[in-house]
């Protein structure tokens, strides 16, 4: 095994460890890190999809379902929703939540891996992804795949952490942000992860950079929208037609 695949098999490792720790406080800590605006931001990624009555959707790295609950009614009863995430315990606690909540009829549910989606080529209208594309191991992999599973004229919407580019601001963030370990010890008893989630964010594309990359991996019509004064950013692709 060369550096490039251990470093990529220890991330995959550390991401299943830190997620199967956090699912049970995910959503308070996400309520707690966010200020309560991921809720908004997950609404402008749904309606980024262009999603449509009959069409069916990806929401990949889906967690605890916020975005697939968003998606759901868009697609109605003659669509589909796929909620998928690599992560068993996410995928499990995603899946209870949206069922309490009664989203029952039009949401499917897949462990699945966005390095290798599981899924035949064409397959969706739209692929969504929130706060999750950091956390995967093969950035290029993962796009790749994504496009195959697109239908033509397909889209992928990503919303994720980026990099705020006032000086001033992004010095604000980092400070903030700064404090989120010691909030995930006093309140899910487990600062260790939220220290790995701040890193993955440092360590994540810019938004330029991460434009630039799904231009490489063959996406027409990127674009992106800075959101919070670029702490994220909405990303938007298409398969080409």
């Amino acid at each position: 095994m060369n550096a490039t695949d251990k470093a990529a098999t220890d991330k995959a490792g550390r991401v299943a460890e830190v997620f199967t720790s956090v699912a049970g406080r995910y959503d308070l800590m996400n309520d707690v890190m966010s200020l309560g605006s991921h809720r908004l931001l997950k609404r402008l990624a749904a309606n980024a999809t262009r999603a449509r009555p009959g069409q069916r959707l990806l929401d990949l790295a889906g967690g605890t379902g916020d975005l697939a609950a968003l998606l759901a009614p868009k697609v109605g009863a003659e669509g589909e929703v796929v909620l998928a995430d690599i992560n068993a315990a996410m995928l499990g606690r995603g899946r209870r939540r949206l069922e309490d909540r009664g989203h029952i009829g039009n949401i499917r549910y897949a462990l699945a891996d966005a390095e290798a989606l599981p899924f035949a080529d064409g397959s969706f209208h739209a692929i969504s992804i929130a706060f999750g594309l950091r956390n995967v191991s093969r950035l290029e992999a993962a796009l790749a795949s994504m496009l195959r599973v697109l239908k033509p004229g397909g889209r992928l919407v990503v919303l994720e952490f980026s990099r705020p580019p006032n000086a001033r601001f992004r010095q604000l963030f980092e400070g903030y942000s700064s404090l989120w370990p010691l909030a995930g010890r006093l309140i899910a008893d487990d600062g260790d992860s939220y220290q790995y989630l701040l890193d993955s964010i440092k360590a994540h594309p810019d938004q330029e950079r991460l434009a630039a990359m799904m231009r490489d991996a063959g996406y027409a019509k990127v674009r992106f929208e800075n959101l919070l004064g670029g702490v994220t950013a909405l990303h938007e692709g298409r398969r080409a037609a």
